[in-house]
């Protein structure tokens, strides 16, 4: 009756002890789920149609070439810009904000050439010499309006129609842009050793004007070498990051490996030095408390002493010491009493670590499925990442009045480029133009592009999460129909990680997307929060700020709930074919009846993982900290700087071992509940037998019924 409540079949129990076709209590699946894997499949269609129809709208080409003020790409192909690959600001002083020179917008025309100049000229100078020194115009002229070739025109009105700029500096490609090529020599800002120039109006500037236009630039043209350096560090020392990273996968097997025997000892060792540590501090406690007792003003309470920003105050009262003595026996107390009391669970929880390590023994290639995740999470990435660019970059080109040094009413007004100069807007605004401003427009697609971000945003974070439970749901199944197999390992199923896997897709995509979905919708509205915790930074509503934090706290809970409860449900759909609900509440129920076990467990778990991760992402890189400081007898490469591979193989070697031990650990979550199923719907005799290692029966005092020959 029990069995048909939670969904199980009617033949749960029975015998099959000698059946080697026995896979777990379920073994004929059906779909589950099938109205969200439906939704979840059209979804990726949907998401594919996006995809195309962005890559229809968008131009990559945005994003590569820099725009002129026309709106055409510099050094794009076939395009008479194709030699010109750089963009030139006429009048660099007019982007004196740091935002817009790394937007890329300044307030002045923007032409594209094929190299920034590298010398002081202005205007006057080469028209003045332009009758004896031909040259010297045929290099300026390359930094004009396209086509311009009249130096003998009147300045001013070249400089109010801006056919040419007032005057070049000696400059260098960022980004493909042309900015001053400023340095700082003897701790003054320089420009190619000048500290003035002639702005070509008949005044001299100093180069610190030029300092806050492009002072953000700088800091990126520093960022810039140090990121040079840092690539150059890598080509050189790649063969022995991957050394390093193949050492620590070697020590990840070898840690697992070792578990099987040492678990059990790791543990206690460490509990009992917390005892013997404890039972110390409260040793040395009592003893500074006894010395205070006979010296004079140590006998003060906290709040006759105050407040002191000395912690060496409160270190010579006696009341301190007492109450440090106090805390450390209560947790010396609350020790003893969970080693007397959890005893038995604590071994329980040994034994299934061991069992983890027996169960990825026989099947191994589990430990490589977090390789098929991070493939699948890097589509997912890679998806999301093209289909972002190319809706931002969907747009039309949008032009926009421009009108330098007088007021105009049709300033910043949208403008077209093939009428501007039929309007009276250049009567009305001498000096006005019509200048490329940005990518965007009013068409129906682009009006809507915010939402379809959204919507790219959303299916992204659905396909991660999906692809993390398709990986929990497969190792589950693996792992728990080695549990029960009652012969192990003799009737293990052959290629338990692909036949699982094929089951999960086949049955159990739906419930894998709706548990995935419920995790996305959290997870978007802590995106949200964030949004707007950064809106309101600046605000001075500190009952909104609170409140906000508290939604951002409540959110963040729920989402590790979630997380720690579809990855319960995941083991229990690989093990019985429930669909997702039914499951979550099963395993919710099988939880909180063994609420106490699963607390051990875990911390033990998590103990030992944290402490393995630690023990070999310390221990490479203080081997690759010997190797790279030449402290062994090995030739190192020559480096910038060396903590660069170091730090490369220290947290590659983190991950490495978090891969692997997350697979050690699903393993063990999967074999505990199999181990409490186990216990409930079975009680040893031959129509109903454990189907858990003869360890674990040991320490459960069970016993296996005997067939008689």
């Amino acid at each position: 009756m029990e069995a048909k409540k939670r969904g199980r079949p009617d033949n749960y129990g029975e015998p099959r002890t000698y059946d080697p076709a026995f896979r777990g209590p379920v073994y004929k699946r059906s779909c589950t789920d099938v109205l969200c894997g439906f939704i979840f499949i059209m979804t990726i269609f949907c998401y594919i149609i996006l995809g195309l129809v962005a890559w229809a709208h968008g131009d990559a080409k945005k994003l590569a070439y820099p725009t002129d003020s026309n709106g055409d790409f510099c050094g794009q192909k076939n395009t008479p810009n194709e030699k010109k690959p750089i963009l030139f600001y006429f009048n660099i002083l007019q982007c004196a904000s740091p935002t817009v020179l790394t937007s890329f917008r300044c307030p002045t025309r923007q032409f594209c050439v094929s190299m920034c100049p590298d010398r002081f000229l202005t205007f006057t100078d080469v028209q003045k010499k332009h009758r004896v020194d031909r040259s010297s115009w045929e290099y300026y002229r390359q930094f004009c309006k396209p086509g311009f070739n009249d130096p003998l025109k009147s300045a001013s009105e070249i400089l109010r129609h801006e056919d040419c700029p007032s005057f070049i500096l000696p400059s260098r490609s960022f980004l493909k842009r042309c900015f001053p090529d400023l340095s700082i020599i003897n701790g003054i800002l320089a420009l190619k050793n000048r500290t003035k120039f002639a702005d070509g109006a008949g005044t001299t500037r100093d180069v610190t004007d030029l300092q806050e236009g492009v002072n953000g630039i700088h800091q990126i043209l520093a960022m810039r070498t140090l990121g040079l350096k840092i690539f150059e560090d890598f080509v050189s020392s790649w063969h022995w990051i991957l050394t390093g990273l193949f050492l620590a996968m070697i020590s990840s097997l070898l840690f697992l490996w070792f578990l099987k025997y040492t678990a059990g000892t790791i543990l206690w060792v460490f509990v009992f030095g917390v005892v013997i540590v404890t039972s110390y501090g409260i040793w040395i406690c009592y003893r500074e408390y006894d010395r205070l007792q006979s010296k004079p003003g140590t006998g003060d309470t906290f709040y006759e002493v105050g407040l002191h920003s000395d912690v060496g105050v409160y270190l010579q009262l006696r009341q301190t010491w007492l109450t440090f003595m106090i805390i450390l026996c209560i947790l010396e107390v609350c020790i003893l009493l969970a080693i007397l009391f959890l005893r038995k669970r604590i071994q329980i929880a040994v034994m299934l670590l061991k069992e983890g390590s027996r169960t990825i023994g026989y099947i191994p290639c589990s430990l490589l499925y977090p390789l098929v995740t991070f493939f699948l999470i890097s589509i997912c990435i890679s998806y999301w990442i093209v289909i972002a660019i190319f809706l931002a970059t969907s747009g039309k080109a949008v032009y926009k009045v421009l009108n330098v040094g007088t007021n105009c009413k049709y300033a910043n007004e949208t403008c077209d480029p093939q009428t501007f100069y039929s309007t009276n807007i250049r009567k009305e605004c001498p000096g006005a133009d019509c200048y490329f401003a940005f990518y965007g427009g009013k068409s129906i697609f682009y009006e809507h592009i915010l939402i379809f971000q959204i919507f790219n945003a959303f299916v992204f974070l659905w396909l991660v999460n999906f692809s993390i439970a398709l990986g929990q749901c497969t190792l589950a199944g693996a792992f728990a129909s080695y549990y029960w197999t009652f012969h192990k390992p003799k009737d293990i199923r052959s290629y338990p990680l692909c036949a699982s896997f094929g089951c999960a897709l086949r049955y159990h995509t739906g419930s894998l997307a709706f548990g995935s979905l419920i995790l996305t919708i959290v997870q978007i509205l802590r995106v949200l929060l964030e949004y707007l915790k950064h809106k309101l930074k600046d605000s001075n509503s500190k009952s909104a700020k609170f409140i906000l934090c508290c939604f951002q706290c409540c959110f963040w809970c729920l989402e590790k709930v979630l997380k720690f409860i579809n990855r319960n449900a995941y083991i229990m759909i690989a093990i019985y074919g429930e669909n997702f609900c039914t499951a979550a509440r099963n395993a919710f129920k099988l939880i909180m009846r063994n609420v106490v076990r699963v607390a051990v467990l875990d911390k033990v778990t998590e103990f030992l993982l944290c402490m393995g991760k630690l023990l070999i992402s310390t221990s490479i890189g203080v081997l690759g900290f010997l190797f790279f400081t030449k402290k062994l007898p090995l030739t190192p490469p020559t480096l910038n700087y060396y903590w660069v591979p170091l730090l490369m193989i220290i947290f590659g070697s983190y991950f490495i071992a978090h891969g692997f031990f997350s697979v050690y650990a699903m393993c063990v979550d999967t074999l505990f509940l199999c181990f409490c199923e186990d216990l409930e719907r079975n009680d040893g005799s031959l129509e109903k037998p454990y189907y858990m290692s003869p360890e674990l029966l040991h320490i459960m005092g069970k016993k296996q019924a005997k067939r008689e020959a």
